[in-house]
């Protein structure tokens, strides 16, 4: 009998049921939105700070920037000798040199630095690399106007890399770079190649130090069109290709075009005993401070930066927006959920007073005060499941509709100093989609929160018709 009474007062106020239910359907959709918009900005920027967070490093030592004046010089110089090419029929010479640099923008570390940085307590592994640019000069010098020899001869070339070639009598050459790491074989759970994956052949191992081998980047290796066993020229010398790599996340690349072993990549560079940059994995995430502390301290000459540090430049936008939506949509969430609730309360109590000859009738005839309330309580309990169950379509709408347009969210940085690693992981998170990921804890929370505001309201009414006496339903009879 209660189920069939419940049905049909809910049918005979269809009004009263849709206004309540559609109050609650809106503030739960809202809910559901925002909560996974909230959750959707949070995994964006998880995206953007992979290229900080996901080389298993804390804290990277680097060379001190340097000062103007110092350091190599910003043009990049080739001597060619009276044998530096070959000269054609028509006198003139084609010429062909590699050169193998280190950034002139940072000084370097002694090699004997990676041991007083493992030295230092809370430091669990580290690894040293040597930061190079390849740069190679290639073309043909016609012969000289008015002499006998060819512009080889006693020649200089100081273009900048993408800088055009060109020269008197039609001559021409090309400048071309990459980018080359030397890092230490078999280092691959700290630093640079930690955040890459293995497309073909291998990583370098232990038994490749001093050897001419070489691990490439997956994209520069395609743009190339070099491969596992083919060779590719650094600083002049030939080295053969054993592996291709290619980054762990699809928003990042990775530090450098190839990898060669570090003796390899000093002894080709001919700077010595010195690295550019040790990446320093702590013990755990709350000795990072100290162990920065003490690094900068241990080895006072060096720059020590923190990954959480440079995690600022990139995430810009999104911790802004990620702030923005958690705190906008919380407070809008709650104020709409409280409207709907007064909503639904004030609409109860309103439908009470005008069954006072109805209630008034049922007292009369037995009903007690406790079968009143849960006639009330009921009706309101289930207008608040229609609105919840309304309330999760609605949501669901919301939050695929995001997924399907998936928009855009910037998350842009400067760089700051650093080495091209640095450089190359801020700007790869400079664009990260968005999505709306849900969660069914959400949905039953939302749900939840419907069925709760029903019974809020239906406690409000069932109180007031509590308060009916069979006397006033018959003086609203008469």
């Amino acid at each position: 009998m209660y189920g069939t009474y419940l049905r049909r007062e809910l049918v005979g106020r269809k009004r009263q049921t849709i206004i309540v239910a559609a109050g609650l359907a809106i503030a739960i959709a809202l809910v559901i939105v925002v909560n996974a918009l909230a959750g959707g900005v949070k995994d964006a920027q998880s995206a953007a700070l992979a290229s900080v967070y996901g080389v298993g490093t804390d804290l990277t030592v680097s060379g001190a920037q340097a000062q103007p004046g110092q350091g190599e010089g910003g043009r990049r110089s080739f001597e060619f000798g009276q044998n530096g090419g070959t000269t054609g029929s028509d006198g003139s010479t084609t010429l062909s040199q590699s050169r193998l640099v280190a950034d002139a923008r940072r000084g370097t570390l002694p090699s004997s630095t990676l041991s007083t940085v493992t030295g230092v307590s809370g430091v669990s592994a580290a690894a040293a690399a040597l930061s190079l640019n390849n740069v190679t000069f290639d073309g043909q010098l016609p012969q000289a106007p008015g002499s006998g020899t060819s512009a080889g001869g006693e020649g200089r070339a100081d273009r900048q890399p993408g800088e055009g070639g060109g020269g008197f009598g039609g001559g021409s050459f090309d400048v071309d770079s990459f980018t080359v790491l030397g890092i230490q074989p078999a280092d691959d759970t700290v630093g640079p190649l930690s955040a890459t994956t293995l497309s073909s052949g291998r990583l370098l191992a232990d038994g490749d130090a001093g050897s001419h081998v070489a691990v490439l980047d997956a994209t520069y290796a395609s743009s190339k069109g070099l491969a596992v066993g083919g060779t590719v020229e650094v600083g002049g010398t030939a080295m053969q290709i054993v592996g291709i790599v290619a980054s762990a996340s699809s928003s990042a690349d990775t530090a450098a075009n190839v990898y060669i072993p570090l003796d390899v990549a000093q002894s080709l560079a001919g700077v010595g005993d010195v690295i550019s940059t040790i990446y320093v994995q702590a013990a755990s995430a709350a000795d990072i401070s100290g162990v920065q502390s003490a690094l900068a301290a241990a080895v006072p000459d060096a720059t020590v930066s923190s990954q959480s540090q440079l995690a600022t430049t990139v995430s810009g936008s999104l911790a802004s927006a990620s702030s923005l939506i958690e705190n906008l949509g919380t407070w809008l969430s709650i104020i709409v959920l409280v409207v709907a609730v007064a909503l639904a309360v004030l609409l109860t109590i309103s439908g009470v007073s005008r069954r006072t000859r109805e209630f008034g009738t049922l007292k009369a005839i037995g009903w007690s005060n406790r079968r009143v309330v849960g006639q009330v309580a009921g009706e309101s309990v289930v207008q608040g499941l229609i609105g919840g169950v309304a309330g999760v379509v609605i949501g669901l709408a919301g939050v695929i509709a995001v997924n399907v347009i998936r928009p855009t969210v910037a998350a842009g940085g400067a760089g700051g100093p650093g080495g091209g690693f640095r450089r190359e992981t801020v700007r790869a998170a400079s664009e990260i989609v968005l999505s709306a990921p849900l969660s069914v804890g959400i949905v039953v929370a939302a749900v939840a929160l419907a069925i709760a505001g029903g019974l809020v309201a239906g406690a409000f009414g069932g109180w007031r018709a509590a308060r009916l006496s069979p006397a006033e339903a018959l003086r609203s009879v008469a």
